[in-house]
Order: C-alpha cells, then sequence, then structure tokens
C-alpha cells in the first residue's frame, strides 16, 4: 500500500471513530466536577450541574452590585440590588414582577422572603432591618438594640438575615465578633441575645508572648476576636446554616436551637461566600471564586463543580458570587456580583437520580432508594456515596453479605463493622458447637502424643531430627532471638562475647521484619487499612524500612565510636535486629485479629501494636547501654546525638536530592533547545 493510499486510510478510520464514539456531557460545560472518595481524595466525577442560562436584566432593570438574592417556593426571585437601593422581584425566568424598597433603603445587603411573602431587608448603611408586605408596603423597621447586653459601643450594621417560623430574627451585622444577633418582632424589637458565636485558639507561642511581654508590646498584638460569619441561611426545620472565612473545618456549621454545630464537612473553602438548603435536605456552599459545594444532611461532600470566569465571559464561571439559592426545579442559582447577572444551572440526570436516592434515604425509605442508586452506580460504579447509601439500604433488609460488599467499595467503616458483625455473629451461631468439638479433639491428640511421644517410633525419630535441626548454627542463632528478646542484658553479652549472633541471623530476622510489614500493610483487617484496595508499592515498601534501619545503625556507630563505645558494627546490627524480635510474635497476631473484629473492638489490636512497640523500644536502648558499656545518661546522650545526625543527613540528601534534579532539568531543557535548532 502506497503511503498516500496509507494516509486516507488513517484519515477515513480516525473519522469513523469519532462518529461512533459517544461524546460526554462534561463536554459542554467550562468546568470539571469532582467528588471526594472514601479515603479522602479528590476525583473527577460526571457532571452534576450543567450551565442553562443567566439572567443579566431583570425586564428593563440592569443590576447594580448586587448583594443578596432569594428564590421562594413559588418561583420568584428576589435580588438586593444594592447600587441602585432596591429590592428587584422578577420570576425564574428574569420577567419583572415588582419594586420594593426604593425611596427607604441605603444599601440593602441582605434579604429574607417568608412563606406568606413578608420580605425582611437588612440595610447595612441604613443601620436597621427594614419589613415589607407581600405588596411591597413597609410594615415594621428595627434599629440598634438599647438592651444593655447588646453593647452601647457595637455598632448595628446588618449584613445578612434569616427569620424562623416565630418571626425572630437571625442578623449578621458588620463588625460584631460576638455572634448572630437575635431580635424579637415583640415590643418593636427585643433583643434576645448572641447566637452561634465562633470560637477562637490561642497557640503556646500567644500563651508564652502574653506571659512575658509588657503592657506596651500586648497592646501592638493582633487581637485574638473570633471571626464574624460571612452567610448564613435558615431551613424548614429552623437550623441556622453559616459559613464563616478562615474557620477551616468549622466554615460550614448546621446549627441546632442551642446553637451547637451538628456537621463537620469532609471538605470546605477558604473563602465561602453563602450557604443554603437544597430540597433534598442537601446543603449548598458557593465561594467567592464561583465554586459550588454540595453536601449531604449530614456533611459528606457529593460534588464541587465551577469556578473563577477567566475573562472570556462564559455562563457558569463567576467572576464573584455574593448569593446561592435553590427554585423548585433543583436548579441552582449563583449571584455573580463582579458580573452583574445570576448564573443558573440545571442538574444533570445523574444527580436528579442522586438526590431521588438521598430523599427516599433520608426518609426510611431505603428499599425503594435502591432503585435510584442502582441507576447511580450504573452510571458511576465509583461513586462512594452511592455505594455507602446502598450498603445501608441491604443492611436495613438484614442482607449482610451485600450490605459489606457495598460498604467495602465504599469505603464506609462504620456500615461495614455493623454489616460485618452481623455476619460473625451468624457465624458463631452456626459453627459454636463444631470449633468447641475440634479444639476438644485437638487437645486430646496432644496430650496422647506427648504421654506416646517415647513410644511411638516415627515419633522419635521425628524429635531426633528436630533436635539436630535445632542444633545447627543458623537455627541456634535464630532461637537465641527469642532468649534476647526475654533476657536482653544476657542476650547482649551472649552477642558481644560468645558469637551468639551473624550477620546471615540479623538480615533474616530483618527480611521476616519487611515481609510481616508489607503483609500488615496490605493484609490487615479492612477497618484498620489506610492504602487503597488493589495498588501496592512493594519496593518503596522495603526501601523505606532498609533505608531507615540502615541509617539509623550507622549514624548510631558512628556516635557510639565518637563517645568511646565498646561495640562494633557487627555487633550493633545484630543486636538491634535482635531486638526487632517481638515484631515478628505480635505483629501476626495483630494482622489475625484485625481481620475479625468490629469497629468497638479495635482498640485490641492497637494495645498489641502498643505493647509491642514499647517492648522494642526497651530493647534497642538495653542493647544500645550493654553493648558500648554506658550508663543512663551516656545512652541519652548517644540517642539524642544520633538523633541530630539523621536530621543532618536527611537534610543534606535533600539539598543533593534539589542539585540532581536542577542539573538533570538544566540538561533536558538544553537537549531540547539544541534539537530543536538542529
Amino acid at each position: 500500500m502506497s503511503k498516500k493510499r496509507l494516509r486516507s486510510a488513517l484519515v477515513l478510520l480516525t473519522a469513523t471513530i469519532a462518529l461512533l464514539t459517544p461524546v460526554l456531557s462534561e463536554a459542554s460545560t467550562p468546568y470539571k466536577t469532582y467528588t471526594i472518595d472514601g479515603y479522602g481524595y479528590v476525583s473527577e466525577t460526571q457532571s452534576a450541574y450543567s450551565p442553562d442560562s443567566s439572567i443579566t436584566k431583570i425586564g428593563e432593570y440592569s443590576f447594580s452590585s448586587p448583594s443578596d438574592m432569594v428564590v421562594t417556593e413559588d418561583g420568584y426571585v428576589y435580588v438586593a440590588d444594592t447600587g441602585n437601593k432596591r429590592i428587584l422581584i422578577s420570576d425564574l425566568d428574569g420577567n419583572y414582577v415588582s419594586t420594593v424598597g426604593e425611596g427607604d433603603l441605603v444599601a440593602p445587603t441582605g434579604i429574607y422572603v417568608t412563606k406568606d411573602k413578608t420580605l425582611y431587608v437588612a440595610d447595612k448603611d441604613g443601620g436597621k432591618v427594614v419589613v415589607y408586605n407581600s405588596a411591597g408596603v413597609k410594615i415594621n423597621e428595627f434599629g440598634k438594640p438599647d438592651h444593655p447586653l447588646y453593647g452601647d459601643k457595637v455598632d448595628f450594621k446588618p449584613q445578612k438575615i434569616v427569620v424562623n417560623n416565630s418571626g425572630n430574627m437571625y442578623i449578621i451585622c458588620e463588625g460584631n465578633t460576638n455572634g448572630i444577633v437575635q431580635i424579637s418582632p415583640t415590643e418593636g424589637g427585643t433583643f434576645i441575645g448572641y447566637f452561634g458565636t465562633n470560637y477562637t485558639s490561642v497557640s503556646l507561642l500567644q500563651v508564652f508572648q502574653r506571659m512575658i511581654f509588657t503592657d506596651e508590646q500586648k497592646a501592638k498584638m493582633l487581637s485574638n476576636l473570633p471571626s464574624t460569619p460571612t452567610n448564613l441561611s435558615i431551613d424548614n426545620q429552623g437550623l441556622i446554616y453559616t459559613v464563616t472565612q478562615g474557620e477551616n473545618i468549622s466554615t460550614l456549621k448546621k446549627l441546632n436551637i442551642a446553637g451547637n454545630n451538628l456537621i463537620e464537612p469532609d471538605a470546605y473553602d477558604d473563602l465561602p461566600a453563602a450557604v443554603t438548603t437544597g430540597n433534598f435536605d442537601n446543603i449548598f456552599v458557593a465561594s467567592q471564586n464561583g465554586y459550588v459545594y454540595e453536601y449531604s444532611s449530614e456533611g459528606d461532600m457529593l460534588f464541587v463543580f465551577g469556578g473563577r470566569d477567566d475573562g472570556r465571559g462564559r455562563i457558569g464561571l463567576c467572576g464573584k458570587v455574593n448569593a446561592i439559592a435553590i427554585d423548585p426545579n433543583n436548579r441552582i442559582y449563583l449571584l455573580d456580583g463582579e458580573k452583574q447577572q445570576i448564573h443558573i444551572f440545571k442538574p444533570t440526570e445523574f444527580t436528579n437520580l442522586l438526590h431521588d436516592a438521598l430523599y427516599l434515604y433520608g426518609k426510611g425509605r431505603y428499599t425503594e432508594s435502591k432503585e435510584p442508586l442502582t441507576k447511580v452506580l450504573e452510571m458511576n460504579s465509583l461513586f462512594d456515596y452511592a455505594n455507602m447509601a446502598m450498603g445501608r439500604a441491604f443492611y436495613q433488609e438484614e442482607n449482610y453479605s451485600q450490605a459489606l460488599h457495598y460498604a467495602r467499595l465504599a469505603k464506609d467503616w462504620n456500615g461495614y463493622s455493623d454489616a460485618f458483625w452481623e455476619i460473625r455473629n451468624q457465624w458463631i451461631r452456626e459453627n459454636l458447637i463444631t470449633a468447641i468439638l475440634c479444639m476438644a479433639v485437638i487437645s486430646l491428640v496432644v496430650v496422647f502424643l506427648k504421654k506416646k511421644k517415647d513410644s511411638i517410633g516415627v515419633l522419635v525419630t521425628i524429635r531426633k531430627k528436630l533436635s539436630s535441626f535445632r542444633q545447627r548454627r543458623l537455627i541456634s542463632q535464630l532461637r537465641y532471638s527469642l532468649y534476647y528478646m526475654k533476657h536482653p542484658v544476657d542476650g547482649c553479652y551472649g552477642v558481644k562475647r560468645e558469637g551468639k549472633a551473624s550477620y546471615l541471623s540479623a538480615n533474616i530476622i530483618l527480611a521476616f521484619v519487611i515481609v510481616l510489614s508489607i503483609f500488615g500493610k496490605y493484609g490487615c483487617g479492612f477497618l484498620l487499612k489506610n492504602v487503597r484496595d488493589g495498588q501496592y508499592d512493594l519496593v518503596g515498601d522495603i526501601g523505606k524500612i532498609l533505608i531507615a534501619f540502615i541509617v539509623l545503625i550507622i549514624c548510631n556507630y558512628l556516635m557510639c565510636t565518637i563517645h568511646d563505645g565498646e561495640s562494633t558494627f557487627k555487633q550493633l546490627y545484630c543486636g538491634y535486629a535482635f531486638a526487632l524480635t517481638p515484631y515478628l510474635i505480635f505483629k501476626p497476631i495483630g494482622i489475625i485479629i484485625s481481620n475479625i473484629i468490629t469497629y468497638s473492638e479495635v482498640f485490641l489490636v492497637q494495645f498489641t501494636y502498643y505493647f509491642m512497640f514499647a517492648w522494642i523500644v526497651v530493647l534497642l536502648f538495653i542493647t544500645l547501654k550493654e553493648m558500648n558499656n554506658y550508663s543512663f545518661k551516656e545512652s541519652i546522650k548517644c540517642i539524642l546525638l544520633t538523633a541530630f545526625t539523621v536530621l543532618i543527613v536527611a537534610l543534606v540528601v535533600f539539598i543533593l536530592y534539589i542539585l540532581f534534579a536542577q542539573v538533570v532539568e538544566f540538561i533536558t531543557k538544553i537537549s531540547g533547545e539544541v534539537a530543536y535548532r538542529l
């Protein structure tokens, strides 16, 4: 075939593949969608929401620095048009309905609409909360509370507001670090108190500074005041949701009537701008940079999508978000104060199915939730939250084997533990008598063999061969490690003076330690596993142990040599290897236990490992002391110097690695430049 025909055939084949290949929905969105798996890693998933449209005007009215937005259950959009000192009302498509507050408001920055269409406006520069009825007529106004607990020197600049079913107002005020202001409408506005106050933390350095600084120096220190919430929302049950910038895990809070936080989200944004709740008890948080986070009612992150506009003006990418709302059709509305428009996102089929499953699951209708969950998993079998919900649904149906399967897929340790407990309990009930009988038979056989060990020829022969095998030098040295573990002082003397150890026996023990370490990492019970299923790094696992052991031995030997230690390198090497013998005894026990326990019994494995490591540390210390004939203080000094030497070695290796990487990068760039010019 000629080159021309070959090229034509390749072009035709490429075109055919392009036509037959389905186009993914992600291609139409200007951003990617991510979720968090059970190990806490962020991974890409299907598009959860796609840009639908935008609202740049309400009728003929343009926005000017819009600050807040509300979408009502009956399909109306309220926008706080701060720059124009008014509230604009439209339908879901942006068609003009009415205007409220012109002539009354100075700088409306927060709004809330009740079910009876009563409108509450937080007028920041006006220093008041203005209330309008459904016809847009002002019916009330609340200024600064005159209660002494509010504080005489605290300004009243309401920024955001929500109202509960009793008419009590929850107001975020600019600069008020005491918390959310609660005002009752009774008696012209009664101050109830502060709600949901953020807490501060003091570092050890700050404590030390306050102890030694003078009053003048303390006055120059930054004040350690709690952060003021950025925004808030309220759900149908009266629970308050707040977002606060710079609070890390407490960035998003779900507060009950007592002000206690009920959730800890597994992901958060550093610059949250707004929060709202959806139609399925889900929670939405919008960041200033245009990212939207969707959480379940328990704080599990379902999706994060969106982003900041790069200047091309694409719908779905924002300049600076000020508010977020959800309409009755589950569409997301983002108020972009910088671009002065509203971005509208519609849920994909994948998201609609997930929401149906969340709703049914949240209402306790587990069997019904399986149908939409199955469809979700058909679209994305690795979506952990769907696997977790499916596992919980099977658990409620008492199908524990399937519940265990889905819990493992979802990395749902609590669900796995519950299902495993039921399976183990059932196995014990069915096999307990058989197991006891087997143990009794084995015990009788062992007793019988012990009594007849000198009269049965086969047993005599086996005993002689075992005795001969134990007398071999290498086997004797390996058996001596057990004695070393129980009698370390005498064991050190045997290694140092009597030749009870060799490099070969020490290396065998070290090899077994490495094997058990790898098996413990990948073969332990699911509840204690912290690596992904199916992912292995055997070379790295072996290298880490070998390098750590050898570097510690070399650094310690150098310090012992400098400080008049009596041990040789071989004696230290063998002694430290023998000191690891408890690992060979207790690690297998821990691995076996980890595969047959539930969450409530994890302490058994933890106690086993703590005991094992404590024993090893004691053996290592005695080895250092006895091999070098050190006192207790000299041993501590040598340990500290060894640790310092290891740090120096690590620093040198890091510097050499950086230099090597720069040299390789330089050579690569030079080679590329030469190749380009040639």
